[in-house]
């Protein structure tokens, strides 16, 4: 997806000045059968006409949240709205290094890779399939800048594979480290492994048949779990897939996503018992996630306790509409229009 997000540089910026550099090419056209396919329009003189319900301008970006009429409208919205995870971006000290370990030890491919030397960083975008289908990692390496802090926020991401042990026996050849042998889950049957790539961000690998989305999983340690279920449900239409308690390891979690975990990725949030608050280091950076409408989106977060960090609207220069904001526990996200998704791939 050209430069929708992503330089985000060492320096985290403040919300009015978010860094969501852009492409300047001129944006191709996406073949009418192809959106028409995807988005339920119809072709009217090879222009795609967008359903009654996308073609109406977004709920009024001054709207109160305690608008009933207005909070109504958005939460309906909400439910219609059709959404997936895109990507998630975070921040790499070595570029080189972490796509060989990606492509050699975790079976990603490269997708593309795209220096921007006047802003000084490096964007490099790998998964498992193309990114108009898949959720992909993206990758960002701002020149001269070695290591980051992970934090104690952020978790790890759950890559779905066929054999665990296996997996782990590549990836110690290949000298990587692994922090937990292959072996079943503390208090359940499915077979885990963790383990860390070069700049420390952890992975677990979980053992699972053939899946269309292998990159299974995001997880961000929150500190109400109850608020954030809420909150994701209903201000970004997630559905609450399952939850589970261990109170052997005082730890709550929550799979949340658009559909069954065994074919989309999914956000995993945790709770830990008695923590209110994490450090979030700036290496982790944000996920993104597609929409019908950034406007009706934004308004949804706002009435539902979000904050707008990036008023929904067309980025600088061309016409792809996102909009950004924080949950309750400050982890970042940030929405691209479906349709501007598509035209900024087949550029």
């Amino acid at each position: 997806m050209a430069r929708l997000l992503i330089p985000l540089p060492f320096a985290a910026a403040s919300a009015s000045s978010l860094h969501l550099a852009v492409s300047r090419l001129p944006l191709a056209a996406v073949s009418a059968a192809r959106r028409e396919c995807l988005f339920g329009g119809r072709v009217v003189g090879g222009v795609v006409r967008a359903p009654a319900r996308l073609s109406k301008r977004g709920l009024c970006a001054g709207a109160e949240a305690g608008d009933s009429a207005v909070t109504v409208e958005a939460m309906e919205w909400v439910k219609k709205d059709r959404r997936r995870l895109l990507h998630v971006v975070y921040r790499v000290g070595d570029l080189d290094k972490t796509i060989k370990f990606y492509t050699e030890c975790l079976g990603m491919k490269l997708l593309r890779k795209r220096d921007i030397p006047e802003e000084r960083y490096t964007n490099a975008f790998l998964g498992y399939g193309p990114e108009d289908s898949h959720f992909v990692v993206e990758l960002t390496y701002n020149y001269g800048v070695e290591s980051y802090n992970i934090g104690t926020g952020f978790g790890h991401f759950g890559i779905a594979v066929e054999d665990v042990a296996k997996t782990v026996e590549l990836i110690k050849a290949k000298g990587g480290t692994v922090t937990r042998e292959p072996g079943p889950v503390k208090g359940g049957k499915s077979v885990i492994a963790f383990i860390e790539d070069p700049d420390g961000y952890k992975f677990e690998l979980i053992e699972r048949g053939p899946t269309p989305e292998p990159l299974c999983q995001v997880m961000l340690r929150v500190g109400d779990l109850d608020r954030a279920i809420n909150f994701y449900e209903k201000a970004f239409g997630m559905e609450l897939l399952r939850k589970r308690d261990n109170s052997e390891y005082k730890y709550t979690i929550a799979m949340m996503g658009y559909g069954p975990e065994d074919k989309n990725a999914v956000l995993e949030l945790t709770y830990n018992y008695g923590v209110k608050e994490y450090d979030k280091g700036n290496a982790y950076a944000q996920i993104a996630i597609s929409t019908d409408d950034v406007y009706k989106t934004a308004e949804a977060i706002r009435v539902n306790g979000g904050q707008i960090t990036r008023e929904p609207g067309p980025l600088p220069g061309i016409t792809t509409k996102i909009t950004a904001c924080t949950d309750p526990d400050g982890w970042k996200t940030v929405f691209v229009d479906n349709i501007d998704f598509l035209k900024e791939l087949e550029e």
